[in-house]
């Protein structure tokens, strides 16, 4: 069995269904989309045990003598297999509350995780969590078209946002919440889980120290085999919720990634999708190519498929040399090789191992050391919007047969964030600054 299958093997053998949801206004619209019987989860939770509070933020930090307190919105697959069990690796923060529209799953996930049930959240009843100090920030993870409602409704309840990818279905969503964070004085981050990634961090601080040279050429390719009758992954077909298809859900990582490898934004992109007959692509699209061209000359191809074999593969080929990084963007054991000269220098996260600090648990400790050392996080809300500013134009390139479209607008982001580095900045700051 090749490691990919292993991998796949793997998160199937966790695998739980998605949580029915009941988000107001714009669920109900959507509502009759989704299959109304989700799977039992009593069998299915994660195993791990709710971690001691062992490192809480020193006396006198933001969050004074305990650890930051994250409420979870949205009870799905990701949520339940991923980002509450990376809570045992965390450092700095805690499970605070849940949010769901099923208080059944919701009062079994708090029983597992040792949350009081008075900590649970439904979408009706949301807005009264701005009276609970334990909760200092809302992580949410909801399709799509649910991101933008629900972040506003927790700037105006007084909490931080991580909100995951991507991070809208407009532009002007996205400068909806970006507002709202302003107006709130609340940070805003996203999902941007590779940021936080120890290999992919290694990698763009040899880029970032010139090892191969001026970069030339990026590949990227992010593919699966979507199920349309695992009621966790029918809300991907549907655009209502969605806001797309293969190019929002998994394109997005090469669209993202071209940036983190190149520390570069495009001026120019194109896009191709492959027509697919199939009446479950009747919203979305199934496979997309795209290309896009950049100021210093470099050009980035990429391409997304819910029809194909898994694939998470980057290239980088520069002057000097290249990096290749196959899986580019697993949840572990990614795998990077850089060539010079005719050798190769490989690195790699040996299969099912986790380290002490995984890239689910740093990304969930960097929104509070962000805040507690006042720097700006590694995953923002203007680079949120600046991928959904680059997919739109791809969807408008592909409805215009592949025409060339603009987006040299808004390229200089990263340097107006962080500064004459841009996001390079970000990605070779140290995983886990100590607060002052």
């Amino acid at each position: 069995m090749t490691n990919m299958n292993r991998r796949k093997a793997f998160m199937m053998m966790g695998g739980v269904g998605a949580a029915g949801l009941m988000v107001s206004k714009a669920q109900a619209a959507a509502k009759s989309t989704l299959h109304p019987l989700w799977p039992d989860l009593s069998s299915h939770l994660a195993p791990r045990p709710y971690p001691e509070l062992l490192r809480p933020l020193p006396e006198g930090g933001m969050t004074g003598n305990r650890k930051f307190g994250y409420a979870i919105i949205g009870l799905g697959k990701y949520a339940i297999n991923q980002i509450l069990p990376a809570f045992a690796e965390s450092q700095y923060c805690r499970v605070a509350a849940l949010v769901s529209g099923d208080p059944k799953k919701a009062a079994r996930i708090a029983d597992t995780y040792g949350l009081d049930h008075k900590n649970i959240y439904n979408y009706d009843n949301f807005d009264a969590i701005k009276n609970n100090p334990e909760v200092d920030a809302v992580y949410i993870i909801l399709p799509n078209s649910l991101h933008c409602e629900m972040t506003l409704r927790a700037f105006r309840a007084g909490k931080h946002v991580m909100c995951e990818k991507p991070m809208a279905v407009s532009v002007e969503e996205c400068t909806k919440m970006i507002e709202a964070s302003k107006k709130a004085g609340k940070y805003l981050t996203i999902g941007y889980r590779c940021h936080y990634d120890a290999l992919t961090r290694h990698m763009v601080g040899m880029l970032d120290q010139g090892i191969i040279g001026k970069s030339r050429m990026i590949s990227t390719q992010n593919n699966d085999v979507a199920r349309p009758d695992d009621v966790a992954q029918q809300w991907r077909f549907t655009r209502k919720l969605a806001g797309g298809g293969s190019l929002m859900d998994l394109g997005i990582y090469g669209v993202n990634g071209a940036r983190y490898l190149s520390n570069e934004d495009p001026i120019s992109v194109s896009a191709y999708i492959t027509p697919n007959p199939s009446k479950v692509f009747s919203q979305v699209e199934d496979t997309i190519s795209w290309t896009m061209h950049y100021a210093s000359g470099l050009v980035a191809q990429g391409g997304a498929s819910f029809s194909t074999y898994t694939t998470s593969r980057f290239s980088l080929a520069g002057e000097k040399g290249t990096f290749s990084v196959d899986p580019a963007t697993s949840y572990w054991n990614n795998h990077v090789n850089l060539s010079l000269s005719g050798d190769t220098h490989t690195w790699e996260q040996p299969m099912f191992t986790k380290s002490a600090l995984d890239q689910f648990s740093s990304q969930l400790d960097a929104l509070p050391l962000a805040i507690y050392n006042k720097v700006r996080s590694a995953s923002t809300g203007e680079e949120g919007r600046r991928d959904v500013q680059i997919i739109m134009a791809l969807y408008e390139s592909a409805k215009n047969g592949g025409r060339m479209i603009d987006v040299s607008k808004g390229r200089n982001w990263a340097q107006d964030v962080y500064g004459k580095k841009g996001l390079y900045t970000a990605l070779t700051r140290p995983l886990i600054t100590k607060p002052a």
